[in-house]
């Protein structure tokens, strides 16, 4: 897969707690030059990057991040302030706690009470796979897939593990088909980014994806011209690598 085709799916992610403005001005510049799907940054920054890019790029922000443990109606506020600011797409932290209870009901009105807040936007909900037995997994299936939720994903990028292509396959094939997978976390390689777009995932959440397809793209260019009509560019993916979440 074409490095520059990845970058399609990418939400080019930014979510270090000193983040700068001038930062996420050059996420935002970077996303637009690359053709990703969206920028991934914190609710703080929205009205500013909003205001930066107009409709030239989706901005996507993060709600009762990264822990999930907020209560509903808080959740609710966080996603009605950043959809006022402009963001067009949210992602939020489902509520573990009440999964590791088993609290179901609890657990799909938390998901819902955003989806109300958030309508006529693209909603993610975060259910960090890596904290998950595989039985919680399935159930998040069904619950997301039942809120009217557009996406579940994979991982927050600040917690013990990320995406991995083996849980991207299991909601792929357990949740509704309206429903799309995002992938998150540990996206190193555009092997891994690549690998996880053929499992399932539909968006992939990274810090890295952009630096790394503009390393391929000007590794190709220096390459002479007989060298390059013989030889492909290897396809090689942000669960947090310097800390920037996923």
């Amino acid at each position: 897969m074409n490095p520059l085709e990845i970058l399609t799916h990418c939400d080019h992610t930014l979510l270090r707690p000193d983040c700068t403005a001038a930062e996420v001005r050059a996420l935002c510049d970077e996303a637009i030059r690359y053709g990703c799907a969206a920028v991934c940054i914190p609710p703080a920054h929205v009205a500013g990057a909003k205001k930066y890019v107009g409709s030239r790029m989706c901005i996507c922000t993060v709600i009762g991040f990264p822990n999930g443990y907020a209560t509903a109606a808080v959740k609710a506020f966080e996603a009605e302030d950043a959809v006022r600011h402009g963001a067009d797409e949210l992602d939020m932290v489902a509520n573990l706690s009440m999964v590791k209870d088993a609290c179901w009901g609890d657990v799909l009105e938390d998901i819902q009470t955003v989806r109300r807040a958030t309508e006529g936007k693209i909603l993610k909900v975060i259910i960090e796979t890596c904290l998950l037995t595989e039985a919680e997994k399935l159930q998040l299936c069904t619950l997301v897939s039942l809120s009217g939720a557009d996406y579940i994903k994979t991982s927050t990028g600040f917690s013990t593990g990320g995406a991995t292509t083996a849980d991207v396959a299991l909601l792929r094939a357990h949740c509704d088909p309206r429903v799309k997978v995002k992938a998150a976390g540990g996206i190193s390689t555009l092997a891994d980014a690549e690998a996880l777009l053929q499992c399932g995932a539909d968006r992939l959440g990274s810090s890295r994806l952009v630096r790394l397809a503009a390393e391929a793209e000007a590794a190709q260019h220096a390459l002479p011209s007989s060298a390059a009509d013989k030889d492909e560019p290897a396809d090689e993916l942000g669960e947090a690598g310097a800390g920037d979440g996923e």
